[in-house]
């Protein structure tokens, strides 16, 4: 198996098996299901985060939406985290988040599914859960942003992900081009989670964008995409 930096993750559009094996066998560690804009319906979802597990992969879902059940259904099936789009304001990440975390930190319901090995839990299941799954509200919006302090510190939150071209757009600066402006809410992003002493995620599609995120102590980078893979080995091939 290559050796890949341990902070990259590859994002998957489709429950592509040959995709999620390749990325394993070439070093990658983390695999991000987006379910939100991608092809996943209910049982290859399950399938493909069964594949992901067994293959020893860390597997975070990006959420159909911020609602209490695609956040459930996927931590159900066993996903290590979910990412939670179309958070705005503080109050409103602190009621969607709730979903992720069981009572009392939160309001997520019991399944005996994949996580409790389809069995009866001990009594210490739930506190060992709400520490080990982790919940990534995405900051795409303006609201998301003026707030970031507040989110970061929420006790429901472990971290954040970005979604650099939803903000700008949201911001009233057309498309994502990292520019300065850009720059500056990664800066105040990376600030808030330092300063809270938790992660945050930065899709880096860029060589520069890259060494900027690692610069600012970006936990983990998406630096690979389902479709973006397949455009660069399709173009490859007919230089």
């Amino acid at each position: 198996m290559a050796e890949v930096h341990a902070s990259y993750m590859v994002w998957l559009s489709t429950p592509h098996q040959a995709m999620l094996e390749i990325s394993r066998d070439m070093g990658f560690g983390h695999v991000v299901l987006d379910i939100e804009h991608g092809l996943f319906d209910l049982e290859t979802t399950d399938r493909i985060i069964a594949l992901g597990k067994a293959l020893g992969m860390k597997v975070h879902a990006k959420v159909l939406g911020p609602e209490t059940i695609p956040i459930q259904q996927a931590l159900d099936m066993g996903c290590d985290s979910v990412i939670i789009p179309h958070i705005g304001d503080v109050e409103h990440a602190r009621e969607v988040t709730r979903a992720a975390k069981y009572p009392p930190l939160g309001k997520r319901s019991f399944s005996g599914t994949r996580p409790a090995r389809y069995n009866v839990v001990k009594p210490d299941y739930y506190e060992r859960e709400n520490a080990v799954t982790r919940c990534y509200p995405m900051v795409e919006s303006a609201a998301a942003l003026k707030d970031i302090e507040a989110i970061i510190a929420l006790p429901t939150v472990d971290g954040l992900f970005m979604g650099p071209s939803d903000l700008s757009l949201d911001s009233g600066r057309g498309a994502y081009r990292n520019t300065d402006a850009d720059k500056a809410d990664l800066r105040r992003v990376a600030a808030a989670a330092k300063a809270a002493g938790k992660p945050w995620i930065m899709p880096a599609w860029t060589k520069a964008e890259r060494v900027f995120a690692t610069e600012l102590g970006a936990g983990y980078l998406v630096v690979a995409d389902e479709y973006g893979s397949l455009i660069l080995g399709l173009a490859e091939s007919i230089r």
